[in-house]
């Protein structure tokens, strides 16, 4: 059976993990479920308070496409990208922050919110705290926050 992911072509790597999960899920005699019938689910079931449903990725893509002889893709792009995340406490229908004009460098305050505060908010709200959360290897403790972090409280309920 094929599965028709919406993914924009050249994004491999999307390509690659949304084919995993849609194959995945058939084994299991499931389909793959659509954010607003996820989120319509777990609300009329009284989970949604109490579940956290993150969407995103490790990177933005740049607003523009970059061309190499006949390919063609949009490079990681740090500047400015989104996350959506919805139920375990955060405020609905909240945007925290903004881009230019052209989607290329964020221009509202915050001016940057780090993927040590996301990972801080989201440890925070899994009753974790981020500090104390350590890992050991070559020696050294580690933490997913690194040496910063700090919860993002404006996004909370």
């Amino acid at each position: 059976m094929d599965v028709l992911l919406p993914v924009r072509r050249g994004d491999t790597v999307a390509q690659l993990c949304l084919r995993r999960v849609a194959e995945l899920l058939l084994r299991l005699g499931l389909e793959l479920p659509t954010r607003r019938r996820t989120l319509a689910d777990l609300k009329q079931r009284g989970l949604l308070e109490d579940t956290l449903v993150i969407w995103g990725g490790e990177f933005g893509r740049t607003p523009v496409a970059q061309v190499s002889g006949k390919t063609w893709g949009r490079d990681h792009h740090p500047h400015g990208f989104t996350m959506w995340l919805a139920g375990g406490g955060m405020t609905p229908g909240l945007a925290y922050g903004a881009t230019d004009e052209f989607g290329y460098h964020t221009v509202e305050k915050p001016v940057h919110v780090h993927v040590h505060d996301l990972h801080a908010t989201i440890l925070h709200q899994m009753g974790i705290h981020h500090e104390r959360l350590t890992f050991r290897t070559q020696g050294r403790d580690f933490r997913l926050t690194d040496v910063q972090g700090k919860v993002v409280k404006q996004i909370l309920t």
